[in-house]
């Protein structure tokens, strides 16, 4: 990787070296490495599936717009040519973001649970006044005959969770796709859309928001739902959690409502996207075995943590929310 980590160097003009790369984490989208050199750390996040350079664009775009409301995160940096994202070779394309010390941020604590309420109303106001509709990972979900074919591929290949699929498709998924609508052109808001605990770093200034790679259209509604569920512990969460949530979101001047199940429609709808392309990536040959091997574990994690309508009605009937 020294090669790499000097070329990446180069083409950021981060200065000489020597330069090293350590792998830290692997998400859903890519692999952040740690480059180290000259007296000072960067984060490399190298993009498996490819980039589409609009929805960088969206992020560096949101960022800013953040920023000067007093949400801090990680800075995304320019290339040589003032590009956002670079590609090196033949290899992945890859982004470079300011190394945050910290530690993940603790959701059962108050304070950040406060914090985290009044970001998100903060997020919600710098992105006020979008107009394009969301991408369909968030409005639609797969249908029947499209859950059939791909638990044929899943069985074919012989994965071992192939029953835990079948049972899902069975009965989950029939009953969260009730709700997964489109939503409609008022309360659309551009968004980080993906804020969840672990994107979270509390450093030495305080929080930290990281991972702003979904960075798009959203309904304020809708993500409002799907944060107070996933920062309140899911399935088995603290409904009281999610409730502080809401109160600080609308202390800060949060406008969004959470109204029923049917706000939960980005939850359902992500989740069910989430299980079918992991499962689609882990029987496919193209990709590696290492990106095969983590889609199977997601599969796997996914399934067991499938969004419960029980939980959401506590949800919905906290004050508060």
């Amino acid at each position: 990787m020294h090669d790499t980590a000097d070329l990446i160097a180069e083409t950021y003009a981060l200065g000489a070296g020597p330069w090293t790369m350590t792998p830290v984490t692997r998400g859903a989208l890519g692999q952040i490495w740690k480059l180290s050199g000259a007296g000072t750390s960067w984060a490399v996040k190298e993009l498996l599936f490819g980039c589409d350079e609009e929805q960088v664009r969206r992020e560096a775009a949101l960022r800013r717009a953040a920023e000067q409301l007093g949400i801090a995160s990680p800075r995304l940096m320019p290339d040589r040519q003032g590009a956002h994202v670079s590609r090196l070779g033949s290899g992945s394309p890859v982004k470079l973001y300011d190394w945050i010390d910290g530690t993940r941020a603790d959701a059962s604590d108050p304070d950040v649970l406060d914090w985290f309420g009044r970001t998100m109303a903060l997020l919600h106001r710098a992105g006020a006044g979008e107009t394009e509709p969301p991408s369909g990972w968030y409005e639609r979900c797969p249908r029947d005959d499209e859950w059939a074919a791909l638990h044929m591929e899943v069985r074919r290949a012989g994965m071992p969770w192939a029953d835990a699929l079948d049972r899902f498709i069975a009965t989950s998924a029939v009953e969260l796709a009730r709700w997964v609508t489109p939503s409609g052109p008022d309360d659309l808001v551009t968004s980080h859309l993906d804020l969840q605990p672990q994107n979270v770093l509390v450093g030495p200034d305080g929080p930290v928001l990281l991972d702003w790679d979904n960075a798009g259209s959203a309904c304020a509604e809708r993500e409002l739902a799907r944060a107070l569920f996933v920062w309140s512990g899911g399935n088995e969460g603290d409904v009281e959690a999610g409730a502080r949530v809401a109160r600080a979101y609308r202390d800060a001047g949060g406008r969004a409502v959470v109204r029923g199940p049917g706000s939960f429609s980005m939850l359902f709808a992500t989740e069910l996207n989430y299980v079918r392309v992991q499962a689609e990536c882990a029987v496919d040959p193209t990709v590696t075995t290492a990106q095969r091997e983590f889609a199977s574990g997601q599969v796997v994690a996914s399934l067991g943590r499938v969004p419960d309508l029980t939980a959401v009605s506590r949800l919905c009937a906290a004050p508060d929310r």
